[in-house]
């Protein structure tokens, strides 16, 4: 089973007459609860595609399949209810909303895409805090809490759904090492928990090492594909 599938994936931005491209041809597949990487230098596509399996732009040519529908397909509107119903974010710089408390940040995506019974949404949102153990900072705002607290927050809030994928641009570019490293523990811990896919992009190294299987892209392109250390050229 797959959870996405890029076929020959294409992606050329326009600046007046010049075109520059973005990705070329990329192809791979990712099954269910995975936790894959994509790496590379900047500009090599990797925010891209992370914008792309997250119906965020879509590709200027091949196709892309998640959770069982052609995404590369729908138009601005079908793209923005599937990725409520299916897709959470993780961003570099937390994205959290200042005027909102951790509880209720964590709480706002269930308000935006589903019309969750409060009883619920406080028993999921319980749920979460625990797993990512803020459960004691639920009624702190985001400016009382540290980088990695705030992540922690940032991870919970994209689970909160119950989506099936979780992108992560960068995760743990805002953060000292250590805190990156127990960032990346999380993410995979909930995987472990919940069942979620999670796809993350860094250029740190020692974190990649963390993914199962790892992506490399370079000028748009996948140049290297490896997979519990063994790598498939």
């Amino acid at each position: 089973m797959t959870l996405v599938e890029a076929r020959e994936l294409e992606k050329t931005y326009r600046t007046g007459e010049v075109a520059i491209a973005a990705l070329r041809g990329v192809s791979f597949s990712i099954a269910p609860a995975s936790f894959v990487s994509f790496i590379g230098p900047s500009g090599s596509g990797k925010s891209t595609l992370l914008n792309m399996i997250g119906c965020l732009d879509p590709p200027s040519g091949g196709s892309l399949i998640v959770a069982g529908e052609d995404v590369s397909r729908m138009n601005a509107r079908a793209s923005a209810r599937f990725r409520g119903a299916h897709i959470g974010f993780i961003f570099q710089d937390f994205n959290l909303i200042p005027v909102l408390t951790v509880f209720e940040n964590i709480e706002y995506p269930l308000l935006m895409v589903q019309n969750w019974p409060a009883r619920e949404r406080r028993e999921r949102i319980g749920q979460l805090l625990e797993a990512v153990g803020m459960a004691e900072q639920s009624e702190k705002y985001p400016h009382q809490l540290s980088g990695g607290q705030k992540q922690r927050v940032a991870v919970a809030r994209a689970l909160v759904t119950r989506a099936e994928l979780i992108l992560a641009d960068e995760p743990t570019a805002n953060l000292d090492r250590e805190t990156a490293y127990r960032i990346i523990a999380l993410m995979k811990a909930m995987r472990d928990e919940f069942g979620s896919t999670f796809i993350f992009s860094t250029h740190d190294p020692k974190i990649v090492s963390s993914a199962e299987t790892v992506y490399t892209l370079e000028d748009g392109r996948i140049v290297d594909q490896t997979t519990n250390g063994a790598s498939h050229g």
